[in-house]
């Protein structure tokens, strides 16, 4: 028999068609979708689109701010708008309480525009974030030291910035809260007995924080600790140095009759129910 061609069957063309049909039918869906994005895509003059930004801000309207501020950079990236509209943003994502996103675009901003006028802002505005969400000293206190040498960064990078008054003042906070952490820690070492390890926490808040209002009960509590030990000398000599620089605090009241007589002064010698009827502190 003569060999008969192959040739392709009824349900085979068939087949074919339909496939031929759905590819063109997803092409031109594809087109369609590709059409409306560019339709949806209008490219507006940069004034226009930082008024609109700054028209939200100023009305209170942040969360809307900050993506219509993304806005002017995306579609003017090389404008000077756009340089500013980064800082708004960041702005309007801290004033909504975004303090992750406006750490990361502040961050961003700095990396791009270290020569920028507005730059010491931006590090103001970074160590904000972070100062605001500051949480008692019984916690992890990592947003306090981030604040802290944000702050710190203010001071020391732009000394004459009218931001740098006010970050001083923060940074003295900031610190001072360190200190209440340290000095927290301390008494609970002194509550389990561990006297040791309280007085290295009291030492760190003297030589560390020497600045703060905790110095004075630092020094206290290391005459305690000193007396709770046996340590007589060492406790008289921390005496010394609190009643040299705080001649009139009462902590060096108590310190003295610690240093001097190994016991804590009465309700009746402090004139209050305060802190040293208790035997070795308030505990």
């Amino acid at each position: 028999m003569p060999p008969t061609r192959l040739t392709p069957s009824r349900l085979s063309v068939s087949r074919l068609f339909r496939v031929r049909l759905a590819t063109v039918a997803l092409v031109a869906g594809l087109s369609a979708c590709s059409s409306d994005d560019v339709a949806d895509y209008v490219e507006r003059p940069v004034e226009e689109l930082y008024n609109n930004a700054y028209n939200a801000a100023l009305a209170g309207d942040f969360k809307a701010a900050a993506p219509l501020f993304d806005e002017v950079e995306r579609q003017h990236p090389y404008s000077v708008w756009a340089t500013q509209a980064q800082l708004m943003a960041a702005y309007a994502l801290y004033q909504s309480n975004e303090y992750d996103d406006a750490v990361s675009a502040l961050d961003r901003f700095i990396q791009l525009n270290p020569g920028n006028p507005n730059v010491d802002y931006a590090y103001y505005l970074k160590g904000l974030c972070y100062y605001e969400r500051i949480v008692d000293v019984g916690r992890d206190q990592k947003l306090t030291r981030d604040a802290l040498s944000s702050f710190e960064e203010v001071v020391s990078r732009f000394p004459n910035s009218k931001y740098a008054r006010d970050a001083r003042l923060k940074i003295d906070l900031a610190r001072n809260h360190l200190a209440g952490k340290e000095m927290s820690i301390g008494r609970w070492y002194m509550r389990q007995g561990q006297y040791l390890a309280a007085i290295n926490r009291f030492k760190r808040v003297v030589d560390e924080f020497d600045t703060t209002e905790q110095v004075p009960e630092a020094l206290m509590r290391m005459t305690e600790s000193y007396v709770a030990i046996g340590l007589t000398a060492e406790a008289k000599r921390t005496a010394a140095v609190l009643g040299y620089n705080y001649p009139g605090s009462d902590w060096y009241e108590d310190a003295y009759v610690l240093a001097t007589e190994g016991r804590a002064r009465t309700t009746a010698e402090s004139g209050d129910d305060g802190w040293f009827g208790w035997g070795l502190g308030p505990f």
